[in-house]
C-alpha cells in the first residue's frame, strides 16, 4: 500500500462494519488519506457480502476468489485482518489496535459489543479521544432499537417506497442499496465533525447513527410536503411532486428525460413541439397550474413527444437549453466519454488479478483522492498487522 498524501493522511480508521453502510463510509475515509484496518471474522469467511455474488473476480487459472462485485463496491484503500472478536485473544488485539486508532466504527446491534468489552461506554474510559461511530437499523435508543436494520426494511420503514414506483403498481424499493449508502455517507460526515472537536478539545465522543434515521432525513421535499400540507404523498412513477413536466416520457425509439423548470423553459418546450399555444392556456401557464392539470397536460404532451426520435428530443431541446437527457443503461454509462473525463471507472490490481471499480466522485484541487490498495482477501493482511509495532502504517 503506497503512501497516501490526502486531507486524512494520518487519520487512523479501525473498521469493525460489514455489509454496506459502514465500508460505505470507510472507504470513503480511505479514499481521502486514511489508514483503514478492517476486522473480519475468520469462522464466517470474513464480510458477509463476500458470498454476495456472482459476479466474482476469477484468477488466471479461472478459480473464483472471495472478491464478489458487491464486496470491491465499498471495500478498497484496506486492510484485512481476521479476527475473531468472540475470544479473548480477539478482544485484546481490537483493544490494542483501538489503542492507536483515531476512529473505530460499528454496526453490531445496540450493545452487541459490551459483552466483549469493545463497547463505547468500556472503549472510552480507555481511550477517551477515540471517535466511536456506531450504526445499526433504528438506532441505539427508541422502541425499535433492538431490532435488526437492514437497507430494504430501512426504506420501507422510512417511508420511500411508499413514494418510489408506479402509481398502480406496489411500493417499490431503490434499485441499489441507497439507505446503507447514504447511512455511510452521514456517517463520514459525522466522523469528520468529531474529529475536528477531538482535535480541538482532546475529547472523542460516540456518533449515534440509524439506518431508518438517515433514511427518514433524505425524504428532504416529499417529508416536508407532507409535514406542511398534511397529505400523504402518492406513488407517480418517475412524474415529480412539485414540478410539471418533470418526467420520463416515450420517444419513438426510446425515452428521454424532461426536467422543465420554469415558465420560460416551458414555452420553449411548446414551440419545439409545435404545441405554442399551450404556454398561454390558463391550465398550464404556470407551474402550480400545471401541478393541478397534471394529467390533461401529459395527455397532450405524451403522444407529441413519442412521435419524435429521442436524439432529436434531446438535440433540439439542448439547443433551446431546457433541461433533456436520456435514460441510459450501465453499458452506456461506463462507455460514455464523460465518465472517462470524469476518471469514474477506475482500473486496479488485486490479488487476483486486475479489477474494475467505480471512482470516486470528490475532486480535490490541492489533497485529491488516492487508490492506494485494491480491495483485499480476506485476511491478508492479518501477520503484517498483527506483528507490527504500529499496525497503521502504510
Amino acid at each position: 500500500m503506497a503512501a497516501s498524501d490526502g486531507p486524512l493522511k494520518g487519520v487512523k480508521v479501525l473498521d469493525l462494519s460489514r455489509i454496506l453502510a459502514g465500508p460505505t463510509c470507510t472507504q470513503l475515509l480511505g479514499d481521502l488519506g486514511a489508514s483503514v484496518i478492517k476486522i473480519e471474522n475468520p469462522a464466517t469467511g470474513g464480510d458477509d457480502t463476500r458470498q454476495w455474488g456472482p459476479p466474482y473476480v476469477e484468477d488466471a487459472d479461472g478459480n473464483r476468489s472471495d472478491l464478489s462485485a458487491y464486496f470491491m463496491s465499498s471495500n478498497r484503500n484496506k486492510k484485512s485482518v481476521a479476527l475473531d472478536i468472540a475470544t479473548p485473544e480477539g478482544q485484546a488485539e481490537i483493544r490494542r489496535l483501538a489503542s492507536h486508532a483515531d476512529i473505530l466504527i460499528e454496526n453490531f446491534k445496540p450493545g452487541g459489543l459490551a459483552k466483549y468489552g469493545l463497547d463505547h461506554a468500556t472503549l472510552s474510559k480507555e481511550f477517551p479521544g477515540l471517535v466511536y461511530c456506531s450504526i445499526s437499523g433504528y438506532g441505539q435508543t427508541g422502541p425499535n432499537a433492538p431490532k435488526p436494520g437492514y437497507d430494504l426494511m430501512a426504506q420501507g420503514y422510512g417511508g420511500v417506497m411508499s413514494l418510489t414506483g408506479d402509481a398502480e403498481g406496489a411500493p417499490m424499493k431503490v434499485g441499489v442499496g441507497i439507505a446503507d449508502v447514504m447511512c455511510g455517507m452521514y456517517a463520514c460526515v459525522g466522523i469528520l465533525a468529531a474529529l475536528r472537536h477531538r482535535d480541538l478539545t482532546g475529547e472523542g465522543q460516540q456518533i449515534d447513527l440509524a439506518l431508518v434515521d438517515s433514511q427518514v432525513a433524505w425524504l428532504i421535499n416529499e417529508g416536508v410536503n407532507y409535514l406542511t400540507s398534511g397529505n400523504v404523498p402518492q406513488r407517480r412513477g418517475n412524474g415529480h411532486p412539485n414540478i410539471v413536466p418533470y418526467d420520463v416520457y416515450a420517444t419513438c425509439d426510446g425515452h428521454v428525460i424532461l426536467a422543465v423548470g420554469n415558465d420560460s423553459q416551458f414555452t420553449r418546450f411548446c414551440s419545439f413541439i409545435d404545441e405554442s399555444e399551450l404556454a398561454g392556456d390558463p391550465r398550464f401557464a404556470t407551474n402550480p397550474a400545471r401541478l393541478e392539470n397534471r394529467d390533461a397536460l401529459n395527455a397532450i404532451l405524451r403522444p407529441a413527444v413519442q412521435a419524435l426520435d429521442t436524439s432529436s428530443v434531446i438535440a433540439g431541446l439542448e439547443k433551446l437549453k431546457v433541461p433533456v437527457g436520456p435514460v441510459q443503461t450501465l453499458d452506456q454509462v461506463f462507455a460514455s466519454d464523460q465518465v472517462a473525463a470524469r476518471q469514474m471507472q477506475i482500473t486496479m490490481q488485486a490479488a487476483p488479478g486486475e479489477v474494475q471499480l467505480i471512482g470516486n466522485p470528490l475532486n480535490l484541487s490541492r489533497t485529491p483522492v488516492t487508490y492506494r490498495s485494491a480491495p483485499p482477501v480476506c485476511g491478508a493482511d492479518t501477520q503484517a498487522v498483527l506483528n507490527a509495532e504500529n499496525p497503521f502504517e502504510d
